[in-house]
């Protein structure tokens, strides 16, 4: 195992010469990753952001595009054969098309390749030809990003912080039920086995539903073509000590070290080593309505992705030697559009505040983040509306389920981010001087002019924080 390690190591070593040198002598490629908690909106964020870079007239705050530097955007093939294509041909025509709907949501890694002639800025400009920069953006789920915290774990250490985690949740009530039945030293047998891990992950699907966020493992919720396999088919046990082999504990055991090295370690090296930029989506305002202890598990899950990057400056030698280092990080937070633009900055210092840790961490490294509040696709226009004597700034669109238009107010989030996070922090169960709404609202039928993708807020400003530079 450990000669295997080490030849996979140096590989990947040589496999990041390569991709150096091509890159500095050639045609630069810069990977953006684009992640984020489940309903963050990762389709919908690429679908709008590819559009909009292939018809650029809405993206006046990229540099390069406001200069006018861009000269053509077109897709290409992408390089990485095994990987599937990000379907955003059938995304776009969900969102644009005459009757407008949303896409179906990120299930496995996809990839897509946008090629962009870009005519050099500086006093030689004029001297130099236009180069090609490749945009290769990789779009996988949260919840695998989430796994990788799994690799410093043991069975024994993962297994009782999750216990303990269900001993505090209603919703753990089953399954820990399931567990007092089972004596796990006992010879395995399949049906205990499966019955268990179906019991775990119902509760787990029960616990992303009701806004947790350290739902792992995270192909239990997403399993692909892994559905039914033994290495999907544990959960967590009370240890045991001197179980025997072949014991119920012992192949769960097994089948955690399993998933670590056969699921786990293959998506680190193969996509997210790789990645150069990266997003990480937000539905802020959904953890917001849910309540205190939402927003809590939020700051705690926005700290633990932050602790699976390996944030630095990606300078030439670094990547020779090293291996490449994310150099910025961008937390954004959707649905941006469901809030009158005067809520927006506060918004954004919520965003801040709930990834302070994992900002400090990153600049710590040499890494640059940010925090935005966007909206990738613009449902909705505001309004102001007289209620009760008070003026309340609204937005309306057209809602989800019944199609209708309607006007909704979402309620007024705090200057002081710390009116959210203190409460949060201190365990409340709810709000207490205001409640917080959301709202579904469905994609608008568009009538897009010649030359500009669909509308959005500030999607420009996230495409200059994490590729200006490049350009």
């Amino acid at each position: 195992m450990i000669i295997t390690d080490l030849a996979n190591e140096v590989s990947r070593r040589v496999e990041a010469v390569g991709d150096g040198l091509s890159e500095a002598l050639f045609e630069p490629v810069v990977r953006v990753g684009v992640t984020g908690l489940a309903r963050a909106g990762k389709t919908v964020f690429i679908t709008s952001l590819v559009a909009n870079l292939l018809d650029r007239g809405r993206m006046s705050q990229v540099s390069a595009i406001g200069e006018g530097r861009i000269m053509a955007a077109y897709l290409q093939p992408q390089p990485d054969v095994t990987v599937p294509r990000f379907d955003y041909e059938n995304h776009l025509a969900a969102l644009v098309g005459p009757t407008p709907h949303w896409p179906d949501s990120t299930r496995a890694v996809s990839e897509l390749r946008l090629s962009l002639k870009v005519q050099p800025a500086g006093l030689l400009a004029g001297l130099q030809r236009p180069r090609t920069v490749h945009l290769d953006i990789v779009d996988y789920p949260g919840e695998w990003l989430l796994d990788l915290g799994l690799l410093d774990k043991s069975y024994t250490q993962w297994s009782a912080e999750v216990i303990e985690r269900l001993q505090n949740r209603p919703l753990g009530a089953d399954y820990l039920a399931a567990v007092q039945n089972t004596d796990p030293a006992l010879k395995l047998e399949e049906p205990v086995a499966q019955a268990l891990a179906k019991s775990f992950t119902d509760y787990l699907t029960s616990a992303r539903d009701a806004g947790y966020y350290d739902c792992t493992p995270g192909r239990f919720l997403l399993p692909g073509d892994l559905a039914g396999s033994p290495v999907l088919t544990f959960a967590p046990l009370p240890a045991q000590s001197g179980a025997m082999r072949r014991s119920l504990w012992r192949e769960m055991e097994r089948r955690f070290e399993a998933y670590k090295q056969r699921v786990i370690k293959p998506f680190f090296r193969d996509h997210f080593a790789r990645i150069d930029r990266q997003v990480v989506l937000v539905d802020a305002l959904g953890a917001i309505h849910k309540g205190p202890r939402a927003v809590e598990d939020m700051r705690g899950a926005m700290t633990d992705i932050l602790a699976t990057f390996r944030p630095g400056r990606n300078a030439f030698l670094n990547r020779l030697l090293i291996g490449k280092r994310v150099e910025r990080i961008l937390f954004a937070a959707t649905k941006a559009d469901h809030l009158h633009h005067r809520q927006h900055g506060r918004l954004t210092a919520i965003m801040d505040a709930l990834t302070r840790d994992a900002h400090d961490r990153a600049e710590f490294a040499g890494a640059k983040t940010q925090s935005l509040a966007l909206a990738a696709l613009r449902t909705t226009v505001e309004e102001t509306l007289d209620h009760n004597g008070r003026s309340l700034d609204c937005v309306r669109g057209t809602l989800l389920n019944g199609g209708k238009q309607a006007a909704f107010y979402p309620g007024e989030l705090p200057d002081d981010p710390s009116k959210l996070l203190v409460p949060a922090k201190e365990g409340a169960e709810k709000w207490l001087d205001e409640s917080y709404e959301i709202m579904n609202f469905a994609p608008s039928v568009l009538d897009l002019k010649p030359g500009f993708g669909p509308p959005h807020i500030r999607l420009d400003r996230a495409v200059q924080f994490l590729i200006g530079d490049r350009l």
